[in-house]
């Protein structure tokens, strides 16, 4: 299996008519590129292209026998430049939008001579991502599968992000304030009082709860950079595909909610799929429940699968 860092070297002028060299990092599992079907794994919001493997953020899905099999298919995943996974960072984090990113895979496709995908697969901000890239490409998957996510920021969304963008700039652990607010989005009330239930750690005089939300902040500023965040989140805000493109696109689509998801609603979601049925056939919805939020995406891995198996 091919874990190694990859690089295509482009340039892109963004939608905001800067100009960049960008080194598009990427990596490989499974099958050599061309000896068997490409899935595209799009990363959320603090993952990377290490999506499978021993330390592989989403391990439980993709790999050797698992519901994404290597031994099956061949898993592309681009890393979203300024992520700093291959310390590639943007100071101007503005100039670029999700449509960007979602450019500059396309090129990243284009420069592996990759003209089809047998199935993009995206989880909240990379679901977003493929959004894009699918308006853009409506032939290029015979099957989308976006998780957790929608074709667009909704309001509520945006003013969460924006709230994060206030403590991003702050003087004083912006990166772990803004994560611990980010935690509390992610997951539910009901998540975290089920989990915690008011203990309270003696030995460091506040509750479970409390240093859990501290530990993520600090986590988080351990392997993840100020700049890099910034990115994310400012794309987290801004997706926003043509939503008359949408039903141009040819895949198979099967779209996956929460049905407690915060940042994206699963009432959303549905209704999405509701106005999208209307004109095309090819499209399915799911609901994964729990009590989880936002990041049972990333917990629920049972009913994921059970999904997802029936899928591919």
């Amino acid at each position: 299996m091919k874990t190694e860092l990859n690089y295509i070297n482009l340039s892109y002028q963004t939608h905001s008519q800067k100009e960049y060299n960008i080194s598009l990092s990427y990596e490989l599992f499974g099958k050599d590129l061309f000896t068997a079907p490409i899935i595209l794994i799009n990363h959320a919001l603090t993952g990377n292209s290490n999506v499978s493997g021993e330390k592989g953020w989403w391990k439980q899905l993709v790999g050797e026998n698992q519901i994404v099999d290597t031994h099956k298919y061949t898993v592309l995943c681009f890393n979203i430049p300024g992520n700093g996974y291959d310390h590639f960072l943007i100071e101007d984090y503005e100039d670029f939008t999700p449509s960007d990113i979602a450019n500059v895979f396309l090129k990243g496709l284009e420069a592996l001579h990759i003209t089809n995908l047998y199935a993009i697969i995206g989880g909240s901000l990379g679901g977003g991502i493929a959004w894009e890239m699918l308006a853009k490409q409506p032939k290029l998957a015979e099957i989308f599968i976006p998780i957790a996510c929608d074709y667009r920021t909704h309001d509520w969304l945006h003013a969460q992000c924006l709230v994060q963008k206030f403590l991003l700039n702050d003087k004083e652990e912006p990166l772990q304030k803004a994560r611990i607010h980010a935690m509390l989005c992610y997951r539910t009330p009901e998540s975290l009082n089920d989990r915690f239930q008011n203990q309270y750690n003696k030995e460091k005089q506040r509750l479970e709860s409390e240093d859990w939300l501290v530990y993520h902040g600090n986590a988080l500023n351990e392997r993840f950079s100020l700049q890099a965040y910034k990115l994310m989140n400012h794309l987290l805000m801004n997706i926003n595909t043509d939503k008359t493109a949408l039903e141009t696109i040819e895949a198979r689509m099967h779209m996956i909610s929460v049905d407690t998801d915060l940042f994206f609603p699963a009432s959303e979601i549905r209704m999405c799929f509701e106005n999208l049925k209307k004109k095309k056939e090819n499209i399915s919805y799911h609901e994964i429940q729990s009590i989880h939020g936002h990041d049972a995406f990333l917990m629920e891995y049972q009913q994921l699968n059970n999904i997802i198996k029936n899928i591919l």
